[in-house]
C-alpha cells in the first residue's frame, strides 16, 4: 500500500466518522438511547477516529521513509479492524442484530495485530 492510498483512507475514515457521529448524534439519538446503544455507537465511532489519525501518521512517516514497507501491513490490518469492528457496531445499534457482536472482536484483534506490527516496523526507524 503506498503513502498516498494510506493518506487517503485516512481522510476517508475520518471525514466518514464525522459524517456518520453526527448522523448517530443528531438523526438517530432518540432511537439509539430507546434501544440502549448510544454508547456503543460512540465507541464506533471513536474507534475509527482514533485508526484513521493513526493512519494518517502511518501514511506521513511511509511518505518521509518509503524502505518502511511494513508499514503496509499496519494499514491493512488497521483498515479491517475498523471495517469489522466500527462497521459491526454500527449494524448492530441500527438493526438490532446481536449476532454481530461475534465478530466485532475479530476486528479488535486486528486492530492490535496492527499496533503489534507498528512496534516491529519501528525497530527499523
Amino acid at each position: 500500500m503506498t503513502a498516498r492510498l494510506i493518506i487517503q483512507l485516512a481522510a476517508l475514515l475520518g471525514g466518514l466518522g464525522v459524517g456518520i457521529g453526527a448522523f448517530g448524534a443528531h438523526g438517530l439519538r432518540g432511537m439509539l438511547e430507546a434501544s440502549g446503544r448510544f454508547e456503543t455507537f460512540e465507541t464506533a465511532v471513536r474507534y475509527q477516529f482514533y485508526h484513521a489519525l493513526a493512519l494518517l501518521a502511518i501514511g506521513i512517516l511511509l511518505h518521509v521513509k518509503p524502505e518502511l514497507q511494513s508499514l503496509s501491513t499496519t494499514a491493512w490490518l488497521w483498515l479491517g479492524g475498523v471495517v469489522v469492528f466500527s462497521g459491526s457496531l454500527y449494524v448492530l445499534c441500527l438493526t438490532g442484530i446481536t449476532k454481530l457482536g461475534a465478530i466485532t472482536p475479530i476486528g479488535g484483534v486486528l486492530l492490535i495485530a496492527g499496533w503489534i506490527t507498528l512496534l516491529l516496523a519501528a525497530r527499523q526507524v
